[in-house]
Parts: structure tokens; sequence; C-alpha cells
């Protein structure tokens, strides 16, 4: 059983996340390497998508090369989808609460939100772009630097103490959580390789409102892709604290994620790798 984890040329071999995983995955007798996308990966059996970060500045590429994978996980229909964050307007349509958020295209002039509120990129990765405003001007340039759609969101201002929740799951299950501080607090470095924002992660233990609402947006976002939730080798569903204490969906990774096996056990890669030779 030959699995390939994808990554990218600026992190050929991933950020280190996946050691505990490349490790449950040769315990189990899985013949696993590292390529970055746009290579041949015809000769696997399964190619999981993990540290591909810079797709952002190639999607169409990155999608074309996607579709030219047989056995792609995510697949590339979720794929497609998920890197397009306009998704959370799609999934609050439906009845999941989700952080308030507006779309807004290039060389549109939008009405601000009152307070403090954020703006990003919709196709983004690594927190990168996006950035904290009570200025609309600021906020104007800000978004004509970006030059690409945007999504614009209130400040939720929970996030300053209690951080977001990352509750992880495989194969539709539920596996394992962890903190993350506020990604866009000041301090925050770059990585080396410059594709993501370094972030402040520990395990913890989601409450159960937190855990229902996961489960309520991997259902909802399966519906909308005639899925089922156990489709979804992998997925990550970020969630913060609203106005009222309940939670809000602040993003749902189908793609990319990173899965935070450097702050759990090892019984959730080896629930991974159980789910990856499942699969195959």
């Amino acid at each position: 059983m030959k699995v390939v984890l994808a990554s990218c040329a600026a992190l050929p071999e991933g950020d280190g996340d996946e050691d505990a995983l490349i490790a449950a995955l040769v315990r189990d007798g899985v013949d696993v390497t590292w390529q970055p996308w746009g290579t041949d990966v015809s000769g696997a059996d399964l190619v999981v998508l993990r540290a591909t970060w810079d797709y952002t500045e190639r999607l169409d590429d990155f999608l074309a090369w996607c579709d030219g994978v047989p056995a792609l996980a995510n697949q590339v229909s979720v794929v497609r989808w998920n890197t397009d964050k306009s998704y959370l307007v799609e999934l609050a349509a439906h009845g999941v609460p989700v952080v308030p958020t507006a779309v807004v295209e290039p060389g549109s002039s939008p009405v601000w939100p009152d307070g403090e509120f954020v703006v990003k990129p919709a196709i983004g990765a690594g927190s990168r772009g996006a950035a904290r405003f009570t200025s609309a001007d600021a906020a104007q340039a800000h978004l004509e630097a970006l030059g690409v759609k945007a999504l614009v969101q209130p400040y939720q201002s929970s996030v300053d103490e209690h951080g977001e929740t990352a509750l992880v799951f495989f194969a539709g299950e539920y596996s394992h959580s962890f903190h993350k501080g506020p990604m866009l607090a000041q301090g925050l470095a770059e990585s080396e390789s410059g594709l993501y924002v370094e972030e402040k992660l520990r395990a913890i233990e989601p409450s159960a409102p937190q855990l229902d609402l996961a489960n309520q947006v991997l259902d909802v976002a399966a519906e909308l892709l005639a899925l089922s939730s156990k489709d979804f080798l992998y997925a990550r569903v970020d969630v913060v604290e609203g106005a009222e204490g309940e939670p809000l969906l602040l993003e749902l990774e189908l793609t990319e994620p990173s899965l935070g096996f450097k702050h759990t056990g090892e019984e959730a890669a080896s629930r991974l790798s159980a789910a990856i030779r499942s699969r195959v």
C-alpha cells in the first residue's frame, strides 16, 4: 500500500506536525512518502493533501492537478468548494451558526461593520493577509492592497481571552481537539517558509455545544456536497465563542489543515492511519 502526503516546494516534508502520522503509517505497514503537489503521483494508492500551503498563489494550477489525481483525499469536489471561504455564507444560509460573514469583491467599497472587524482573503491559508481594523479607511486600503475577493467579519472579542478551539475528525468521527491562541494578536511571527503565521497551540477538551456544532457543520457540508460526513478523510472545525457565549463556526478546514498531532498523543495519529488504510 503506497500513500503520498502532498506538500509544496517550500515545505517538501511539511512542518513536522505529521511526524507522528508517518510513524503510525510505517508501523502499520504502509509505504508513505512526501511529494510536492504538481508532481507525478500516479503510482500512489492514495494521495493525502497535507502541507500544500502555497496553492493560494496558483489555485487554478492546484485544482487542475487535483483533478488529475484519481485517489485524492479529500476529493477534488470538496477541495474546490472548501478553498473559497465563501462557503461560510452558504453554511449560514443552511442554518449553521457562523461568525457573521460578508463577501467583498475586488474594487468594491463595502459598508464596514461598527467596532472592530477582520478582513481576510476568501482564498487563503495560514492566516496570511488577515488583519484587524477599527478604521474604515485602513480597511479599505488593505482590501485594495489584497486585490482579491475577501471576507469581512466582526471581530469576536472572546478570542482575545479564549482563543479558538479546533475540533478534528477522521472519516466523520471525532478524534481530538486543540486550542489556538488569538491568530491576529500582535507579536506573532510568520513561519520561516512565509506560508503561515506561527500558532500557539495546546491540547484541549471541547465543550458539548462545541462538539454538537462541529457535527452539525460536517453534516450540512456533506449534504451540500452530496456526500456523507464519513467521506471526509479528515476535517477540522474551528469554533469561537459568540457574544452570548454560544459557539460559532469560524472556519471549516477540509483541504490542507494542520491536525495538531504535535499536541496530542499517538492515538490520534493511529486513528488517521486506520482511516487511511480503510480508505485504500
